[in-house]
Formats: structure tokens, C-alpha cells, sequence
């Protein structure tokens, strides 16, 4: 049980929203159930993350970056959180460092905080193999097909240390984003879930996306849906190696050179208050 009283900082990349906590000058502690209040938007302060800042101990980085979806589950990654963890720990002065390697539970990447002020991510090389993102199939391809409840869908299914599974269609606005979404999201080929990205391919370096996240439901805004996009819309031959990614919260700028490189994320965050949290 953590003390009644944590600092906190609401933040945001593209509407993409988040309650960080700096795990290293106090103590953080959470139960599920007290992740679940903060990030409830009529109970709490409200957001799709809750982002914690830890110590970490190895030569390899500075720091642990953990994230917890708004149901109070732990996951391995989130984009637009690590440009708002670079910005965190800079603005705090919990460290000096422009060029930041953390730790996830998916491995280690590095932010890069530019002068402009946006954050450069490297999100590390996507994981296609179907085992390791995890997806169940027998062999990969560059589509799958699942069969639904009601619809059968041809997607991509990539790991940008999170599992995605990447849909095109012909318009964003009336993709079935919270019905499809949610019916994949909990598909029984996804053993660990999935976040569900709605690809609508404008031109070779421009496209549109929504996305349903696992735990959060859609989101203005999903990072490594972005970076998770442009890789299935790469190795479907639809798209260049440098693509601006327009979310419902604004644009991202990916880069993907092709197979075993990594994924280049470029965005903004912004900082929108501080406070106190009385558990």
C-alpha cells in the first residue's frame, strides 16, 4: 500500500493521456483497483495510462519505464507514453541527458529529446514471427485471415513490443472501430490480447488511423499503433520508408527502413497540470 498522498503530472502526446508518477523520490505502490480510480475520468484524474518512473540499476539505461492500461493491467509498451517519459524525466531534472535509455518489459529503447522540443523515439525492430508476438498460426504471412462472431478479416498482425493486429480499410470515419476492435482485441489467436489498428492508406507517405487499445478502448492517439501500421502497410508494399500518420489526435512521423531495422517514432507532448493524489 503506497501513502495517502503521491505528486503526480497529467500529460498527453496527441490526446493520448497519462497520469506519470516519479517512482524514485516517492513511493509508489498501486493496487489494481487504485490504478482503476485514478485513471476513471468521473472519480479520478482521468487517463488511457498510468505511467511510473523507476530507478534503474544497470549500465544499459537510466531508467524502468512501467505502464499500466486504464483497467489496472501492466503492458509491455506504449509510444506516445515514452515520448511523455522522456519529457517527465528531463522537465523534473531527474536527469540532464537529452539522448535516454529506459528499460521496459519488452526490452530496452532509446528517446531522444530534439531541439524543437518534440521526442524522437527508437521503438526497436518489430517482431513479426507469429510465436513471439504472441499470435497463434501456423506460419507467418504478411496477412492472416481470423473469423469473428460475425465478419471473417484479413489483418497483420506485428509486435512493436506489444501485440497489434493491423486492419486496412477504405475510410477511418466508418470503420467499425469499438465493435471490430473490441471483438479482436480479446480474439482467442491473441493469448496475451491485442490493440487494434484501422489503416486507411492515403498516399504512400500518408495515412489515417484509429485505434482500439487493449485495457483502454480507442484512443485519440496510439504510438506504437502508428509504428505497428506502417510496418504492415510497408511489407504490404503500400507504403515509403518515411510516413506521416494522421491519428484523430494529430501526427505522428514514423520511419521504417525495412526488415531488421528499427522503427523511428517522432512526435510531440505537452505537459497539461500537476497535482496531488489523496488515495
Amino acid at each position: 500500500m503506497v501513502s495517502s498522498a503521491l505528486n503526480f503530472t497529467k500529460m498527453h502526446g496527441l490526446g493520448n493521456d497519462f497520469v506519470v508518477l516519479d517512482g524514485i523520490n516517492q513511493c509508489v505502490d498501486l493496487s489494481t483497483a487504485q490504478i482503476r480510480h485514478i485513471a476513471d475520468r468521473h472519480l479520478g484524474v482521468g487517463c488511457d495510462q498510468l505511467l511510473l518512473v523507476e530507478a534503474y540499476d544497470g549500465a544499459d539505461a537510466e531508467f524502468r519505464y512501467r505502464i499500466f492500461n486504464a483497467d489496472g493491467s501492466e503492458v509491455e509498451q506504449c509510444g506516445n507514453g515514452a515520448r511523455c517519459f522522456a519529457r517527465f524525466v528531463y522537465d523534473q531534472g531527474l536527469t540532464q541527458h537529452t539522448t535516454i535509455p529506459v528499460v521496459t518489459a519488452s526490452g530496452r529503447i532509446v528517446l531522444q529529446i530534439q531541439a524543437d522540443g518534440q521526442v524522437t523515439v527508437d521503438m526497436g525492430v518489430p517482431v513479426l514471427e507469429p510465436a513471439q508476438i504472441p499470435f497463434i498460426s501456423a506460419q507467418r504471412q504478411t496477412l492472416y485471415t481470423l473469423e469473428t462472431h460475425t465478419t471473417s478479416v484479413a489483418l497483420a498482425a506485428v509486435s512493436m513490443g506489444n501485440p497489434h493486429a493491423v486492419l486496412q480499410v477504405p475510410d477511418v470515419e466508418s470503420a467499425p472501430v469499438s465493435t471490430l476492435g473490441a471483438a479482436l482485441e480479446s480474439h482467442p489467436a491473441f493469448p496475451k490480447r491485442v490493440n487494434v489498428g484501422f489503416m486507411q492508406v492515403i498516399g504512400r507517405d500518408h495515412i489515417r488511423l484509429r485505434v482500439f487499445e487493449r485495457g483502454c478502448g480507442e484512443t485519440q492517439a496510439c504510438g506504437t499503433g502508428a509504428c505497428a501500421a506502417v510496418v504492415a502497410g510497408r511489407l504490404q508494399g503500400l507504403l515509403d520508408e518515411q510516413v506521416t500518420v494522421s491519428l484523430p489526435g494529430g501526427d505522428l512521423q514514423i520511419r521504417w527502413q525495412g526488415e531488421g531495422q528499427p522503427v523511428r517514432m517522432t512526435g510531440p507532448t505537452a505537459t497539461v497540470f500537476r497535482g496531488t493524489l489523496t488515495l
